[in-house]
């Protein structure tokens, strides 16, 4: 129990919700292809926001050799018909830049330097 006490205890007055940058998430889906999520930005009081813009994200999944891979991407809209809009361009730009990274990885990955260990035997202090 005092260790469960001391863990609670131990978060407060680090982890705080910042009042200034409080958003409503609203979620709209065609249930097969993907999700758009609307985030309104409010006050703390609930009211919406009307100094912050809104912002619009994407969700889908795509299938891999590994499995399904799921992508989360920004979309530049204003509202929820330009969001459907440019959710497959949105889309398309982050499936290039995961590429891109996966790229740049895997080039880093080729060449990194490999060092061979000490042979069988060497560096062991043998007592006699």
């Amino acid at each position: 129990m005092a260790e469960t006490e001391e863990k609670t205890q131990g978060t407060q007055g680090r982890v705080k919700i910042n009042q200034n940058n409080l958003y409503q998430q609203e979620t709209f889906t065609d249930l097969r292809i993907g999700t758009i999520y609307r985030f309104t930005p409010v006050k703390p009081n609930g009211e919406m926001d009307k100094g912050r813009k809104t912002i619009f994200a994407g969700n889908t999944q795509i299938m891999t050799q590994q499995g399904p891979f799921p992508v989360q991407f920004p979309i530049e809209a204003n509202n929820l018909q330009q969001a459907i809009t440019a959710f497959p361009e949105a889309l398309d730009e982050m499936l290039k830049t995961l590429a891109e990274e996966a790229r740049e990885i895997q080039r880093q990955e080729e060449s990194r330097i490999i060092v061979p260990s000490a042979p069988a035997g060497e560096g062991l202090i043998h007592l006699k």
